[in-house]
């Protein structure tokens, strides 16, 4: 055995012990509620068990208030919009609420399901939430075909939903029949951490989209698209998929941001916090233009 093939051997074995706590696109309850306290900002964390397993999330603001819930993508965490419960503008009007999906954070970390069985572990924890207020959901890639199943899996427990960068088109979903050779083979213990669900459900997305189309004609409530016209991770042919489904919602806003690209959580900041300001206003939050 040659003295560079035991180097790799060793790099290889080294990997595979380090790859799961690597990459996992999530913080310590500790070091955000220290970020938080930093600023004057009570930040509550909780972690229940639901369906066996347990489910994680992160809130700012009293449960007095009207809510907004946040679902990040993949791979993520509720930390993805931290920024958001930290503001100071929607601490005013907003109980928010930022949820680790299963498989992510803090949430049975590492074991991925399909869109239908998150639903299923989420919705009756979501549903202990309701108040009496308006209630919002807020999704991010594929945290949008996310709150879209959560919406018509929870008809008349949300009064809208905004889709951020969804991804919710499955013609527009890379085939990507790779996927699987890493999670069904041992290639998956060389996938670092958070990317190893993340795999895993992209792998799911191409059946869960299909099937998610019927559940579109379900909302019966507001829905607001915001999409860069420069992503191309997500391509903004997903809006016009949406709005062409969206038989049931009595308001379809969209608001295409010129030379943005998939991130826009993070670079338009502003634009996506005067549409969150503004729901359940009359007319449609500013910004977007009605296309009903």
């Amino acid at each position: 055995m040659t003295i560079s093939f035991k180097l790799l051997l060793i790099l290889l074995v080294v990997w595979v012990i380090l790859a799961p706590s690597c990459m996992t696109f999530r913080k310590s309850d500790k070091e955000m509620k220290e970020r938080f306290g930093a600023k004057g900002i009570p930040l509550q964390t909780v972690t229940v068990q639901e369906a066996g397993q347990p489910l994680h999330y992160a809130q700012t603001g009293t449960d007095d208030l009207p809510t907004l819930l946040f679902v990040h993508g993949t791979p993520g965490s509720w930390d993805a919009f931290a920024n958001y419960l930290e503001d100071s503008l929607l601490r005013t009007q907003y109980r928010m609420i930022s949820i680790d999906r299963p498989g992510f954070g803090y949430s049975n970390f590492g074991k991925a399901v399909n869109l239908e069985r998150q639903s299923a572990i989420m919705s009756p924890l979501i549903r202990s939430w309701k108040n009496g207020k308006p209630f919002y959901l807020v999704g991010h890639s594929l945290g949008g075909p996310m709150v879209i199943k959560l919406a018509a899996d929870n008809p008349d427990l949300f009064q809208g939903l905004v889709v951020l960068a969804g991804s919710i088109d499955p013609a527009e979903e890379k085939p990507e029949k790779w996927r699987p050779w890493l999670f069904k083979t041992p290639l998956n213990l060389l996938v670092p951490g958070a990317f190893k669900p993340s795999n895993e459900e992209l792998w799911y997305l191409k059946t869960d989209l299909v099937q998610l189309r019927s559940d579109f004609e379900k909302i019966k409530v507001p829905v607001y698209f915001i999409h860069g016209e420069k992503d191309t991770w997500v391509p903004p042919g997903n809006v016009a998929y949406g709005q062409s489904l969206l038989k049931n919602a009595p308001e379809v806003g969209i608001l295409m941001l010129p030379d943005a690209n998939h991130f826009i959580p993070w670079t338009k900041f502003n634009e996506i916090r005067n549409v969150l300001i503004s729901l359940g206003k009359t007319p449609a939050p500013n910004h977007v233009g009605s296309s009903q």
